[in-house]
């Protein structure tokens, strides 16, 4: 628990200092990544946030050693209330009234999945099949690309009205549903006994491999969806995908049980309807004021 609550706060406090540090910076944009990974790189804000953001991954590790799939997402779900009060302190993000109502839900939701757990009942599995780990995550990864891919085609449309974000939203989490697949697969490989055994065995599993994907294009993605939207919006939609992603898939996959008692399992399928709604409530057009927008940069002569 205490370490999943640290990961929230390195996570919430991560994806703000980027998002302050991208409005200072001139547009980027995934065709040119080249670029945009030298214009994030070269702003000490901005790996400031990636720094913690690293630690809250450190954290997020001991969490798949200690907890089940399905509570560990639920209880990363409860960073979104954080994220959202530090996005109106540093960011000066307003929420609407009925951003706070899907807040109120969220905590809600964590409760009940927090209620769901008891101390050396639950299964922490170590593995997966590696087979049914790609076939889960080959598509998803794909089906996040071409989601990404049409919310760009959609948001270059001058005559559209400003996105919440929620399109790119649900395609980074995609991307970080696999990736948080990726790290509970890592944390399994993790012993102290046999360092050189364990690296090589890890090696010759696709996790390694997943998070490199997951990494490179969801530091792209992420970045220039971050700098377009608000963060107090797009962040709780790709939280909340990933979660969901997690819990359900990562469940299955890794073949973790739910609770036999019947109060214990309605609690964390309730709370877990709870954060679907929350997705579903999210409006798809932003009426909220808007933090200044990041600098053009002057086309050369």
């Amino acid at each position: 628990m205490a370490a999943a609550l640290l990961a929230n706060t390195l996570y919430s406090l991560g994806f703000v200092l980027e998002k302050r540090a991208l409005t200072s910076l001139p547009e980027v944009s995934i065709r040119r990544p080249a670029r945009l990974l030298r214009l994030v790189l070269g702003s000490p804000l901005w790996i400031g946030g990636s720094l913690a953001l690293a630690a809250g991954f450190a954290a997020q590790l001991v969490v798949y050693r200690t907890l089940p799939i399905a509570a560990a997402q639920g209880i990363f779900v409860s960073g979104l209330v954080l994220l959202v009060l530090l996005s109106a302190r540093l960011l000066g993000e307003e929420t609407t009234g009925r951003e706070r109502y899907a807040l109120g839900a969220i905590l809600l939701a964590l409760l009940m999945v927090v209620l769901s757990l008891r101390e050396g009942s639950d299964t922490v599995s170590q593995d997966a099949p590696y087979p049914l780990i790609l076939l889960v995550c080959v598509p998803s990864l794909a089906a996040g690309l071409w989601l990404y891919g049409s919310a760009e085609r959609r948001a270059r449309n001058r005559h559209r009205r400003p996105t919440t974000g929620v399109e790119y939203g649900v395609a980074v989490g995609l991307l970080y549903g696999v990736s948080s697949l990726a790290i509970k697969g890592v944390s399994s490989h993790l012993t102290t006994d046999g360092i050189g055994g364990a690296v090589l065995d890890l090696l010759s599993s696709p996790y390694p491999y997943l998070l490199l994907f997951t990494g490179v294009f969801g530091l792209v993605m992420s970045q220039a969806a971050l700098q377009r939207c608000r963060a107090s919006l797009i962040v709780p939609v790709c939280t909340t995908v990933t979660s969901l992603f997690t819990a359900v898939l990562g469940t299955l996959s890794f073949g973790e049980a739910l609770p036999d008692e019947p109060l214990r399992l309605a609690l964390r399928v309730a709370g877990t309807a709870l954060a679907v709604a929350v997705l579903l409530t999210m409006p798809k057009h932003d009426s909220a004021p808007q933090p200044p927008a990041p600098a053009k940069e002057l086309a050369s002569p």
